[in-house]
């Protein structure tokens, strides 16, 4: 049972470690999408326990980054997102089921996954650079570095600037410290900090009363929505998923926990993911999946075992039924340098699982899975990467 369930302050502080990725996400789709914060967070929350449960060691929960980003950038309808939900799912419970995913395994490369790996971490670190600067999509729509502080500038220096040096100083002193853990330590004095500089507003009118999500919360999906969120939304998500969220993930999971990450074999991690994406469907929530960034960010801040799993889902349990649609004025404490800082580490985490790579045509796939990556998505770098990983096989082909 102690291999499985560690309740120590460790577990909790590795447990906040992936706010960073999953908190702009879904705060965004409830603000721009209008989806309910409750079902979007007890849908949240009950995958963290039940995925942790069924699967015995630390286990990420992220948003599916693509169908995100879009369903943001461009305000899409709560009812073409759920359509994106359903139909995703029903494609990670096709290939899981036929053993589809295990015959893609056989056939990708390690030098891909790693390849993967390092641009997920790469992404990651700059995406958590750009939460502490203020230049990400999100704080752009809010027209502020930090939006829900109320003191936005220190002296000549943004008061995200400053958060999240301090906050990364901090980090760097206790990140292998187990009586004051960096993760917790820095989340804290990120909710404090927060109090400080203003965010306390949004305490004021905040009303606690108990709530379940409702079922089905908005109108079923028409045709379009489904053809819509078929074209757009999820063949870009797809090849993404399959890479990121399955073959890199369970990857790592193996040289992280070895024997003890046993059941996270590709197959229970796409009927994972699909079962969740239906729940989220039910719920009104948001597209679901796990991933190799959001374990690299549990495991570099403290989480070892399920327990983790079991803490953050009760808090988003605890946030879901009690906050009701105050959930987003609560979590506005947490200023976004503060993620930013939980992603940098996190993504700096993951992106050095390339170093096992030793062979030049290997660090060359890895590398040019980056790139493409950087030029334009991780998609299209996974694709690109697996056909010239195995150009490179001929022998007569040299880097």
């Amino acid at each position: 049972m102690s291999d499985r369930f560690a309740w120590n302050r460790m577990e909790l502080a590795g447990s906040l470690g992936d706010l960073g990725t999953l908190l702009p996400i879904a705060m965004a789709m409830v603000l721009v999408n209008g989806l309910n914060p409750v079902g979007v967070f007890f849908s949240i929350g009950l995958f963290y326990i039940c995925s942790g449960l069924f699967f015995g060691v630390t286990v990420p929960v992220q948003p599916m980054k693509v169908i995100g980003a879009y369903a943001i950038a461009t305000a899409l309808t709560p009812s073409q997102i759920m359509a994106s939900s359903l139909l995703i799912g029903g494609f990670l419970l096709l290939i899981g089921l036929t053993g589809a995913i295990d015959l893609i395994r056989r056939y990708t490369p390690r030098a891909v996954i790693r390849g993967v790996q390092l641009s997920t971490g790469i992404l990651l670190l700059s995406g958590g650079i750009k939460f502490i600067i203020g230049s990400s999509r999100f704080q752009q729509l809010q027209h502020a570095a930090e939006p829900y502080l109320a003191l936005q500038s220190l002296g000549p220096l943004q008061v995200g600037v400053v958060i999240g040096l301090v906050g990364g100083l901090v980090t760097l002193l206790l990140l292998d410290n187990k009586r004051y853990p960096a993760g917790l330590v820095v989340v804290v004095g990120g909710i404090l900090s927060g109090l400080l500089l203003g965010a306390r507003v949004e305490l004021a009118t905040a009303e606690l009363g108990f709530a379940l999500p409702e079922l089905l919360p908005f109108p079923f999906p028409a045709k379009a929505d489904f053809s819509f969120a078929l074209l757009v939304l999820v063949l870009p998500q797809l090849p993404m998923t399959v890479g990121n969220a399955v073959l890199a993930y369970a990857d790592l999971s193996q040289q992280y926990f070895a024997e003890r990450s046993a059941r996270v074999t590709n197959r229970n991690v796409c009927l994972s993911m699909a079962l969740a994406n239906f729940l989220s469907f039910c719920c009104g929530g948001i597209p679901l999946c796990h991933g190799a960034g959001g374990l690299a960010a549990h495991y570099r801040f403290g989480a070892r075992t399920a327990a983790s799993n079991l803490m953050i889902g009760g808090i988003f349990l605890v946030l879901a039924l009690f906050c009701g649609g105050q959930i987003i004025g609560l979590l506005n404490l947490l200023p976004m340098a503060v993620m930013g800082v939980l992603l940098v580490f996190a993504g700096a985490q993951l992106a050095l699982s390339v170093m096992d790579l030793e062979a030049r045509k290997d660090l060359f796939v890895a590398m040019l899975i980056l790139g493409i990556t950087l030029a334009a998505n991780l998609a299209v770098g996974f694709m690109v990467g697996l056909v010239v990983a195995w150009l490179l096989k001929w022998e007569k082909l040299s880097i």
